[in-house]
């Protein structure tokens, strides 16, 4: 599970949910180099967001890989403080009220919290469910940094609160689904941090050593 990579938005530090806006110059090269310098690991298949920003991740880093979208796991929508600055914000009696959070805080002509984690939620149930059926071993999911928190705090172990997963531009987990886990508590044990450091031959040969290969 993989964030998309930075826009001009980001920089600007602006809300962006809906807004479809492709990764910038820094955004790409920032990519670019994590992939140069660390390793993704591989996989059979890439399910990403339709908004640009998370299909030109997908293609920077799994470039050789088939690539579904899913609308679902698009970011959430940020209604009347889209494409706006917490500086901007700060004197609006509604953005303050929504700032103190729980689940049916939302946005004016936005998206509320309870609705933007049912949708991803469930559609992540749908995803594990099918990998587990079909027998899919390898799969990546790119998505929003909100989309991953709440993904997450849902179905992670360990158990931790939203705030913890939050991970930087282009940086995600490795999630481990074992179908008895989630058969018996939709739940999935999160790994390993992604991008990972190129193991050394004695690195590699140690970690067979604890996980042989079956």
């Amino acid at each position: 599970m993989i964030r998309n990579g930075i826009t001009l938005s980001n920089l600007e530090g602006k809300y962006l949910g809906r807004t479809d806006e492709p990764l910038c110059e820094s955004g790409r090269a920032g990519l670019l180099q994590l992939a140069r310098e660390y390793r993704y690991p591989g996989v059979d298949h890439v399910f990403s967001s339709p908004l640009k920003r998370c299909m030109d991740t997908a293609k920077i880093l799994y470039p050789e890989s088939p690539i579904d979208t899913i609308a679902e796991f698009s970011e959430v929508d940020f209604g009347d403080f889209e494409g706006k600055t917490t500086e901007e914000l700060e004197g609006d009696s509604l953005y303050r009220e929504w700032l103190k959070g729980g689940s049916d805080a939302c946005p004016p002509h936005g998206e509320s919290n309870r609705a933007f984690a049912s949708r991803i939620c469930n559609h992540f149930i749908k995803v594990a469910d099918s990998m587990v059926f079909s027998g899919v071993q390898n799969t990546a999911i790119i998505t929003g940094g909100g989309a991953i928190m709440t993904i997450l705090s849902a179905f992670g172990v360990p158990q931790l609160p939203m705030n913890e997963w939050l991970t930087p531009a282009g940086c995600g987990y490795t999630l481990l689904l074992s179908p008895s886990l989630w058969a018996s508590h939709k739940k999935i044990e999160v790994y390993c941090d992604i991008p990972e450091k190129e193991l050394t031959k004695e690195e590699e040969a140690m970690f067979w050593d604890w996980y042989p290969e079956e």
